[in-house]
Order: structure tokens, then sequence, then C-alpha cells
């Protein structure tokens, strides 16, 4: 009894119990396949108990029903092996079975052996992963007491190993969910959420930051908020916490550690910034030393994941910076493409038509001319040797008729010229048209330049009108550098974009020789000839002036042209609904 009384004080002697535990029934197995030893080991045990926990023995008769119940009972606390079962070393396999196969490293095998000379002690304890190793004869069930609570307690150590284990496995797991936050107010939720799963018990929290440590108290913002403390959030002043709550959060920041007092835990952290950031909890039981423990890891890893998030806002704003500056390039590039996407409109269609003309006349215009001419030498032939007046007659109505097909011919090349030239289309959206002018302007600046020309441009911006941007700018780019072609060296060029009731307005004046009554009536036809010399209105004795029209017209608008007179300049003016018609 006395050997029994030393071993129970040294076990006493080791870490008690956590302050959290409570009362468990212990699994134990009795692995033996002597039915009696089972009978024996269960009325040895009938009255175990252990700060109030019992024992619920399992049986197994060979090493092979053993081995479904280690498998199946993952919980096992401790194990009664026998060596020798169905076969002299199956007990020994079952324990390579057990710690090898099932990698179960926490269960406490206590071996038993009716025969210990065929299996030696010494041998087995280094060569096996066992706890303790008996001869049933020795094994009374006193000793059988003070082996099992040491296996138990022991077992027990391992359980809150495993324990610290795991909470270091969800401190490891929240920090890198922590650090994938991009806000603040985010960031303190998942703070006051992981610290619950951390500490597995219901627990109010409130978070508060005060900025780059500043001292004073009324400077600190709330966070996040949970529990009983969730009346808090929304507040954006440390006035509106209750007296008692705001005279612990300021004890926080003027203590700067953490600090743990019986169902209430206040930490406190500062981070690389300068910011520091308090956390109250409220649990409902006391935190052991292994959650405290687990805690004071978890708050050292926050700072960097607070840093990360004022990081984050500091990149966020200088991207955005950066998207505000791409975006005003890219407009102005935008711009630039849309002047030479009307250029090269422009272009084509002159290109086309020029390509229609030469190959018309390179092959059907040819052959009139041919006839032409060679009714002409007959007829120079028949003149000078005296032919009658019916043979000159005749030569003349072939070189008639080739006329007149030549002159259909012609006429049939304009008329599709026209009709490639006004295959026009419209598509109406908003556009500031003063801003539209101005491109034009700048787009013909370098003309008005090399002339030693002045162009002054006027109008409000930012006011939409309804129409096709594309179109606008083909018409305006015609008028404005029709003036600059024709304005002399040194003339100034004026256009101005105004409203005039529901209307946009645009005019283009110049210094130019002006514009005769009879080229006004005229000036807006199909390939008119103006009479008077080259004016603002020659370069559309073609197509130019007709195709602004007719832009104009698709518009729902209307162009016309002034002069005071031969050499007295013109205008131009444009007139557009700011609205799309019904």
């Amino acid at each position: 009894m006395a050997e029994q009384d030393d071993v129970l004080q040294l076990i006493d002697d080791t870490e008690s119990p956590p302050e959290d535990s409570s009362a468990r029934k212990w699994k134990i197995a009795v692995i033996d396949d002597d039915h009696a030893v089972h009978e024996g080991t269960r009325f040895a045990l009938s009255d175990y108990n252990l700060n109030g926990s019992t024992l619920e023995i399992l049986s197994a008769y060979s090493a092979a029903e053993g081995r479904t119940l280690m498998r199946d009972n993952p919980d096992i606390a401790a194990v009664l092996l026998d060596v020798i079962m169905e076969t002299d070393v199956a007990g020994l396999e079952l324990v390579e079975y057990i710690r090898n196969e099932i990698k179960n490293e926490t269960v406490r095998i206590i071996l038993r052996t009716g025969q210990p000379g065929q299996a030696p002690e010494r041998r087995v304890i280094v060569q096996y992963d066992i706890n303790d190793y008996k001869a049933k004869t020795e094994l009374t069930a006193d000793k059988l007491f003070t082996s099992l609570t040491a296996a138990l307690r022991s077992y027990q150590q391992l359980e809150r190993m495993v324990q610290t284990r795991r909470g270091l496995e969800i401190i490891i797991d929240a920090a890198s969910t922590l650090y994938d936050f991009k806000s603040m107010q985010r960031l303190a939720e998942g703070v006051l959420t992981q610290l619950a799963s951390l500490l597995n018990v219901d627990c109010a929290g409130i978070l508060v930051l005060r900025d780059n440590g500043n001292a004073a108290a009324a400077d600190f913002s709330v966070l996040a908020c949970s529990g009983c403390y969730s009346r808090f959030i929304g507040t954006t002043s440390s006035k509106s916490l209750d007296p008692d709550l705001r005279q612990m959060v300021e004890a926080a920041f003027q203590r700067r550690k953490n600090e743990f007092a019986d169902h209430r835990s206040v930490l406190y952290l500062r981070t690389g910034s300068g910011r520091e950031v308090v956390v109250l909890l409220q649990a409902e039981r006391q935190l052991s030393d292994t959650d405290r423990a687990l805690v004071e890891i978890f708050s050292s890893r926050l700072s960097i994941a607070f840093d990360n998030v004022i990081l984050y806002r500091q990149l966020h704003e200088a991207n955005t910076q950066l998207e505000d500056r791409v975006v005003q390039r890219t407009r102005a590039l935008m711009q630039a493409n849309r002047r030479l996407s009307a250029q090269w409109l422009r272009l084509q269609r002159a290109n086309g038509f020029k390509n229609e003309i030469l190959g018309t006349v390179a092959h059907d215009l040819k052959n009139p001319l041919g006839v032409i001419l060679g009714r002409t030498e007959m007829l120079t032939e028949l003149i000078g040797a005296g032919s009658s007046k019916d043979n000159i007659t005749a030569q003349v109505e072939h070189i008639r008729d080739a006329t007149k097909r030549l002159t259909s011919m012609v006429d049939h090349l304009i008329s599709d010229a026209m009709a490639d030239a006004f295959d026009i289309t419209i598509r109406r959206e908003p556009v500031d048209v003063a801003a539209l002018v101005n491109e034009v302007t700048e787009a013909n600046l370098p003309s008005a330049i090399n002339k030693q020309q002045s162009i002054s441009v006027s109008g409000p911006q930012q006011f939409v009108t309804m129409c096709d941007a594309d179109r606008i700018r083909e018409a305006i780019d015609n008028l404005v550098s029709n003036a600059i072609k024709y304005s002399p060296i040194g003339g100034k060029i004026t256009v101005t974009v105004s409203h005039e009731g529901e209307n946009t307005v645009i005019r283009i004046a110049d210094q130019g020789p002006g514009l005769s009554p009879e080229d006004l009536g005229r000036l807006f036809g199909r390939f008119q000839r103006l009479s008077a010399k080259p004016t603002a209105g020659e370069s559309s004795t073609g197509l130019g002036l007709s195709i602004v029209k007719r832009i104009i017209d698709m518009h729902g608008g209307h162009v016309t042209a002034e002069s005071p007179g031969p050499g007295q300049g013109s205008t131009f003016t444009v007139t557009l609904p700011a609205t799309e018609p019904s």
C-alpha cells in the first residue's frame, strides 16, 4: 500500500487538469484471448474514478478483433493488450498496426503478458512504442489502478497538446484569411469572428482603433462589435460608449499590454505604421492558460494584417489616380483616332471616285472618242477632196452620235458618283459639340499656321447635342478647311458655337474673296461651277458642300451661307436641333 500511495502522490504532483475540464467517461480497450482476464479487469476497475471521470471498457478477444476495435474507436485513451494471442507476437504486431498504420499516437498502450520470458521486457520497451509492460501475475488490482491512472493522465496531457496544435492551426489559417481583407471594418469584424472560433466559446467583443498613436482619448473609433456590444455598431465617437467601457479602453491605450481578468480580456497591439488597436472580449468562461497563450500568439500577428489594409488603401488610391490619367490619355487618343477615321473616310471616298472616273476614261470613254477622232479625220479628207455636202453631213452625224453617247456615259458616271457620295447614314448619340469643334480646329491648325492665319474658337462646354459625332466632324472639317484654303495669307478665321432656343448653332466666318449673289443661289448644288474667281465655296464645285448639306439635313437641321459681297469674306452657319427629333 505504501508503494501505491507514493505512485499516486507522484501522479498528483504532475500537471493538473485544465480549469475548464469537466467530468468525462474514459474509453479503454481490453484486448486478450482469455475471457477470465476480461472479467477480472472489469471487476477490478468497476469503481474506478479520476477527478469525477469513470471508465467505458471495450473488449476484443483476438488481435484481429483488436484491429477492428482500434480502427473504429480512435478516441480510446488506453489499451490493456495481451502479447500472445493467435500467435506468439500477435500483440506486438497489433502495436505496430496502431502506431504505424492507423497513426494513433495518443492512445496509451499497456502491454500484459502471461509469459514474460518469451517477450523480454527490455527488448519490448525499446523496440515497440508502448507506455508500460506488465506481467499478468504482478498486475494486481492496485497496480492496475496505478498504471491505468498514469496512462490516462499522460493521455490527457497529449490531448491538451493536440488542442494547442489545433489552436495554432486555426491561427495560421486565420492569418491568411485576415490578410485578404481590403477594408479596415471588414478586417475588424474578421478578428472578432476568429477569436471566438479560436476560443471555441461564445463571446462578446469590441475592437477600437486610434490613428498614429495619438494620445487624445477622444480620437479612437469603434470598428467592429459583437454580442452585447453590438449596440455600438456605427459609433464614430468614443463619447458614444458607456463610461466604464470607455474608461477600460482608455486604460488599455495607456497600459499598452494585454490583460486577462475573470471573464473579460483586453488585448492591445501597435502596428508598424503607428496605429493602435484595442480588443475587449467578454467570454462565458474564464480563459485557461492555453487559451491565453493562443490569444497572445494570435494578437501578435494582427499588426501585419492592419498594416496590410492600410497599404492596400494607399495602393488603391495611387491606382485610382493612375487610372484617371490613363482615362484622360485614352480619351485624347480616341479623339485623335476619330479625326484620323474621318480623314480616312474622306480619302477613301475621293480615291474610290478617282479610280472609277479613271477606269471609265480608260475604257468606256475611249471608244466614242476614237469614233469622233476617226470621223474628224475622214471629214477633213472629204473637205480637202471637195466631196459632196451629203458625204460631209453623214460624217458630221457620226460625230454627233458619238458625242451623245459620250455625254450619256459621263452623265451616268456623275450620277453614280453622287449616289455613292450621298449614301450617308447617321447614328445619334450625346455629343459635346463645342469640344468637337475644338478638335476639328486643332486638326486644321497646322494648315492655318502655314498661311500665317489665326483661328479663334469660342463656345459653351458640356452642352450635349444629339447627333452623329463622326458625320458632324466631317461637315465642320469641310467648312473649316475651306475657310483656311480660300482666306488670304495672314487672314483671320472665327469659329463660334452658341445655343439659340432649342438649336445648336455653329458659325465659320472668314476674310476670303466672298460670294456673289449668283454663287449663293447655287452654292450647295451638285457639281456646280461658281462664276467668280475661287472663293470659300470653290472647293465644293464637286460634292463637298453638297455632302455637308446632306449631313445637316439628315440631322433635321440646315446650313446657310452669307456674304456682304465679293472681297468681303463669307460666313457659313450650321443649325442643329439640340435634341433628337421625335
